[in-house]
């Protein structure tokens, strides 16, 4: 069964595997802007992408409140959260909420600085568009996919 990784967010991303855990598609999360500073989710967009996708099981990552965070950005993370569920939701796509912990334990990566994630990725394909560091979220959304189930 093909699986979707999803690295929630703003800065988060989006991951299409194929039932050989062969990588199809990663990029960025869809946002538009709210204002010069502010942007969110693109409901439409990514509606529009993960309905290319229908077929697929979502494996998302589980987040929660961390510690310190303002209550504006949390806020803003959950919007973000929500939105992706909701997208997934209406169209029917099933579920898996996976915990940081689970998945990065199974990468091999867990307590590692967050850039090992990109590593680990471009180990496992190398034809992945990561170059940038900015690219930790195209990574994780990959091994989420990979290692979120079972």
């Amino acid at each position: 069964m093909k699986r979707i990784g999803c690295d929630p967010g703003i800065s988060g991303a989006l991951a299409l595997l194929d039932d050989n855990l062969a990588l199809l598609d990663v990029l960025d999360m869809p946002t538009m802007a709210l204002s010069k500073t502010k942007r969110q989710v693109n409901a439409a967009e990514l509606a529009k992408i993960l309905s290319k996708w229908k077929g697929a099981t979502a494996y998302v990552e589980k987040v929660s409140a961390y510690p310190g965070q303002g209550v504006t950005a949390m806020f803003n993370f959950g919007m973000s959260y929500g939105t992706l569920l909701g997208v997934l939701a209406a169209l029917q796509i099933p579920v898996v909420l996976v915990s940081p912990q689970s998945w990065k334990k199974k990468a091999g990566i867990l307590g590692k600085e967050k850039d090992i994630s990109r590593t680990k990725a471009q180990q496992l394909y190398p034809e992945a568009d990561l170059a940038r560091k900015k690219d930790c979220d195209r990574a994780d959304s990959i091994l989420i996919a990979r290692f979120g189930g079972d």
